[in-house]
């Protein structure tokens, strides 16, 4: 019984993730990728994403924190931080990024910087949605389940 309902909260929220705009289909294709001969594949991948995505919010900062501003380089930061959110179908993070991206264009620093904490809240909010997912899948697991993502594909 225990397991059943695990298995129903990660279908219940993993759909609201979808629904609320965190997720978009990449997100789904990179389970897909997933297999028994590389179970943590996922979550290695997303832990990179945080990993990296910490690097660069972080340059952002300190970019937009200098006396002159080099918006060449933060759009380039922007631009590789909208990239990997894509590549993990954080959606919201990547549709913050392009709002940055357009601010850069014009160089308007208000703007850049509104942007990064934009960028910030929406990353930190994925990033605990995704660390929430990854532990109920840790926990059907331990119960003896598996994550079917067919299920929640459709």
């Amino acid at each position: 019984m225990e397991l059943n309902r695990l298995q129903r909260s990660f279908l219940e929220y993993t759909a609201a993730l979808f629904r609320e705009g965190f997720l978009d289909s990449q997100f789904s294709q990179l389970y897909q990728l997933q297999d028994e001969s590389n179970p943590e594949f996922v979550v290695e991948v997303v832990s990179l994403f945080f990993d990296d995505s910490e690097r660069l919010i972080n340059d952002l900062s300190r970019a937009l924190d200098q006396t002159n501003v080099d918006f060449k380089k933060i759009d380039a930061h922007v631009h590789q931080l909208k990239g990997s959110s894509s590549s993990i179908g954080a959606q919201r993070v990547k549709n913050s990024c392009v709002s940055f991206r357009n601010f850069c264009e014009v160089q308007n620093i208000e703007g850049c910087l509104s942007c990064l904490q934009q960028v910030q809240q929406e990353y930190l909010l994925i990033k605990n949605k995704l660390e929430a997912l990854f532990q109920l899948e840790k926990q059907i697991v331990a119960a003896g389940g598996a994550i079917n993502t067919v299920e929640w594909m459709l």
